[in-house]
């Protein structure tokens, strides 16, 4: 294998010692720091690692992690990953420019740099290595990008003493000590000089939001874009117009009064989150993947100015109900009253923004859903057929899937369930299992034939086909929803079992199936209708009015199938001029330290649990919606929630919000100063431009994680200001020097001003308390295109105080400790949940009340009146058995 790099490169280091550890030879290629390796790179990456024919490696953590494999030295762990992602997103940002601050004789910025070493230091802190006890690729990479700053610089280190130690014991091991040697050619840290200053010095403040995707060696890379180091002179007028004169154009908050209808000649937005089920409580996994991701776009759609709604509830019809209820020693009616009012309250708690959180347990529900069937059933996209199902013969019923279990018939595991196996995560059928058991007496069922009553796919595919390309080509839809969706047509679809034999759910109307209710993924998505409706009577201006209304449905990416196809071709085929989803958002998946969360078998944290912690809500938020998983699954780590808080929200926003403030409170008797605006300061402000307007294309496309990180980049340059210009030193000095330090201040109290606005979809207590330090005015709570000053010469601000505590390592260990396990091992001895005032009943009386009660919210679910005659229909021989449609509820 050839490695392409330049003399003195730093991150040729961490190369060097993966080949040494790993006993992997390398060709070494030395080439010119502007030579252009890859061909189809827009610039040159060096160190490059040639693999084979056309196929290059240039990011070097994934070199040193591809070179470590090929030893079976690399460690496949969370943490490996997260670190290589810190020293990427964290440390490079603020490391490169001082390095180049220091070769160049200019002026470095410690302050950010002090930040990142001091959350490094506190994470080594009686520790060995950054992950396990062992080395590792995170070691290896840190320790590189560290070595030109640390190697000869007694003072910094001595200021950090645990990462010092762990520095210097690594520096020790041969491996370390051959490649400083190979890479410097024996000249140490001056050997890194040249290649320092030869590289472009971004500003940390716009690193993170740049990244497009090149296709490399083993999966994706990543490719820094070409970004210009200043602004030009025509952002710079722009930015200078926008300061001075911008806030007369800025529109007042637009502020609608319920019901929210659809105004003619404003934008309608029409905004839902895949309705929770209440057969427990919500995971930050749920929470992440629907209905957080949903509340930040909703309060950006208002800070917009657009005429939003935002529609939830729980989702409380079907087995997963049923089973709940048989474990509780409760009726499903009063499953779904305890877990209502859970889920309510955790996301008040959560600070989530419903216009209206409804349920499905409704007479709405009903009467819609059983509406939507007649017109479908009337347009012959119903038909009949009977399916091969598991009867209990001990319970007299039919066992859906989750009332099942057994031996898996792939992997062997004991405890399959009726529609998954949680050991090798396969679909599977009920009648498949072996040795299949019911959940509720243990008693082996027997396999009988019901008839069931089927959605007719087939005759809705054309239709349903053309609504699909019109969102591929508006790229309105992530890329996971479409792809999932695609997979879904592409070889045919085949007809969908719309019903099942239970006694909880909305009743089928139809003569001959009146024992039996709609399958959960039939009715839920139906929900939002009637949940709406719940709202106010004139639910249809926003449900059949497409041209007018624009529909954001957010989900996690196992919900797709039913928003991408299910609901689309019922909706198509009801023929009553239904608002169709125009874009789709879904989130990979949220996994927990190194496994699953699982609702179902209470593993992770959950929405309670985080309640409890006693860390304010608006921290769970951040640290959510900086790790949510849009393109690929992520993970919650303890360790790594810690040092994001103590980081991003401690050190950087936090840090510049308070110490703007204070100055201006302690200097300027609380009043903003005077701007006298320099060219250093118009750079800042179209740099600021260049966020804010990334900020909006970002949120605009539900890209939340980038705007997050677009906002931290906007408190760095603030941080920046602050720091190169000295205001603690400027206010001692002569008249013009104290005139400056008035100036720092107005433009830093107006940036917080500006970030208090940014913040509100994110973090909505925080945004609220730094508006109230501020004392600033409603007309600031508007998405602007420019940064304008909000907050003129003379404005009183209130009385800063710090934002955000410090997370300890103790409190991490302690936390990691209690939420370890299975929540209910958790709480075994803790008080449970108050249920509804009823009296408890035994599982056969529950079995028994389900078999003969539908109760919603206290009232009998009456069947629509006069059933109609079915229309008979013959299915294909292709078509799938209801127990073969496994999704995950809503």
């Amino acid at each position: 294998m050839k490695l392409y790099c330049d003399y003195g490169n730093q991150h040729t280091l961490k190369v060097a010692i993966a080949a040494d550890l790993a006993g992997v030879k390398l060709d070494i290629v030395e080439v010119s720091h502007i030579e252009h390796v890859v061909p189809y790179l827009t610039k040159n990456r060096l160190p490059v690692l040639e693999v084979g024919q056309d196929e290059y490696i240039f990011s070097a953590n994934t070199i040193t992690r591809y070179i470590l494999s090929k030893g079976s030295k690399d460690v496949d762990d969370i943490g490996v990953e997260q670190w290589l992602e810190w020293e990427a997103t964290q440390l490079q940002p603020c490391l490169q420019p001082y390095l180049a601050g220091i070769v160049n004789k200019t002026k470095p910025d410690i302050m950010t740099l002090s930040g990142v070493l001091g959350h490094l230091n506190t994470s080594l802190k009686g520790k060995k290595n950054l992950v396990q006890d062992t080395l590792t690729a995170a070691d290896i990479s840190v320790w590189a990008a560290l070595y030109p700053l640390l190697a000869e610089n007694e003072g910094l280190q001595s200021q950090h003493a645990s990462l010092s130690q762990w520095f210097n014991e690594l520096w020790r091991l041969q491996a370390f000590q051959a490649a400083v040697t190979l890479v410097t050619k024996g000249e140490g840290v001056k050997a890194f000089n040249n290649s320092i200053a030869a590289q472009p010095v971004t500003n940390p403040a716009v690193t993170d939001a740049r990244a497009l995707q090149k296709k490399g060696a083993n999966g994706s890379e990543t490719e820094v874009a070409d970004e210009k180091s200043s602004a030009t002179p025509a952002e710079i007028a722009v930015a200078r117009a926008a300061w001075t004169n911008g806030r007369e154009g800025v529109p007042l908050p637009y502020q609608p009064t319920h019901p929210i209808l659809p105004v003619k000649d404003k934008r309608n937005v029409l905004i839902t989150s895949a309705l929770p089920y209440v057969n427990n409580v919500p995971h930050l996994g749920n929470i992440i993947g629907c209905v957080l991701s949903a509340d930040v776009f909703a309060r950006f759609s208002r800070l917009s100015n657009d005429n939003t709604l935002f529609i939830c509830g729980t989702d409380e019809y079907g087995t997963a109900t049923e089973t709940k209820a048989l474990e509780e020693g409760l009726t499903p009616q009063q499953i779904c009253d305890k877990y209502f009012k859970l889920h309510d309250e955790i996301y008040k708690w959560f600070n989530i923004s419903f216009d209206y959180f409804g349920r499905t347990t409704t007479q709405q529900q009903t009467t819609i859903a059983q509406d939507i069937f007649w017109r479908l059933h009337e347009r012959d996209f119903t038909l009949k057929d009977t399916v091969e199902q598991l009867l209990c013969e001990n319970c007299n019923r039919y066992l859906a899937d989750r009332f099942v279990e057994g031996k898996c018939p792939l992997c062997g595991f004991d405890d399959a369930r009726g529609d998954q196996c949680d050991k090798c995560g396969k679909l599977i059928n009920a009648v498949e299992l072996k040795q299949p058991r019911c959940k509720v007496c243990g008693q082996s069922p027997v396999i009988k034939s019901s008839e069931h009553i089927f959605l007719d796919l087939p005759k809705l595919e054309p239709e349903l086909g053309k609504f699909l390309a019109k969102n591929s080509a508006d790229d309105n839809w992530t890329s996971n929803a479409k792809n999932i969706s695609s997979s879904w047509v592409r070889d045919g679809l085949k007809p969908r079992c719309i019903t099942r034999d239970l006694k909880w759910g909305t009743p089928v109307p139809l003569e001959g199936f009146t024992d039996k209710v709609f399958y959960v993924w039939f009715d839920a998505p139906i929900g939002y209708l009637s949940i709406t409706a719940n709202y106010c009577d004139q639910w249809e201006k926003w449900w059949k009015n497409p041209a007018e209304a624009t529909l954001y449905q957010f989900m996690a990416k196992d919900n797709v199938p039913f928003h991408s196809v299910i609901f689309p071709c019922t909706c198509i085929g009801a023929r009553d001029n239904y608002t169709l989803v125009n874009h789709l958002i879904a989130t990979e998946y949220l996994n927990y330290e190194d496994g699953k969360f699982s609702k179902s078998r209470g593993v992770g944290v959950f929405g309670n649990d985080a309640r409890e912690t006693g860390i304010p809500s608006d921290i769970w938020r951040f640290y959510l919606l900086y790790i949510r998983p849009e393109s690929q699954d992520s993970a919650f780590s303890w360790t790594d929630f810690a040092l994001k808080n103590n980081s991003e929200l401690l050190n950087n926003l936090g840090n510049f919000i308070n110490r703007a403030l204070v100055f201006c409170e302690r200097n300027f008797n609380a009043e903003v100063p005077p701007v006298t605006l320099t060219e250093d300061d118009e750079q800042l402000l179209a740099l600021v431009n260049r966020e804010l307007q990334l900020y909006s294309q970002n949120l605009s496309k539900c890209k939340m994680r980038d705007g997050l990180r677009n906002i931290l980049s906007i408190s760095r340059l603030g941080n920046q200001m602050i720091q190169s210009n000295m205001p603690w030193k400027l206010i001692k000095g002569n008249h013009e020097e104290k005139a400056r330090a008035g100036s720092v201040t107005g433009l830093s109290v107006n940036l917080s001003c500006l970030l208090s606005v940014l913040l509100q979809p994110y973090m909505p207590s925080t945004s609220a308390i730094i508006k109230d330090q501020l004392q600033a005015p409603d007309e600031c709570n508007v998405i602007t295109e420019h940064f304008v000053c909000f907050l003129p010469t003379g404005h009183k601000i209130g009385k800063p105080k710090p934002l955000f505590d410090k997370i300890e390592d103790s409190q991490v260990a302690e936390l990691r400790k209690k939420f370890a396990g299975k929540q209910h091992e958790r709480n075994e001895n803790a008080k449970p949940a108050e249920p509804p005032k009823a009296e408890p009943v035994t599982l056969l009386q529950s079995a028994t009340l389900m078999n003969s009660t539908k109760r919603s919210h206290n009232r009998e679910i009456m069947f629509t009146p006069g059933l109609k005659n079915a229309k008979h229909g013959k299915m294909s021989s292709k078509a799938l058995p209801c127990s073969s449609a496994k999704f995950c509820c809503f």
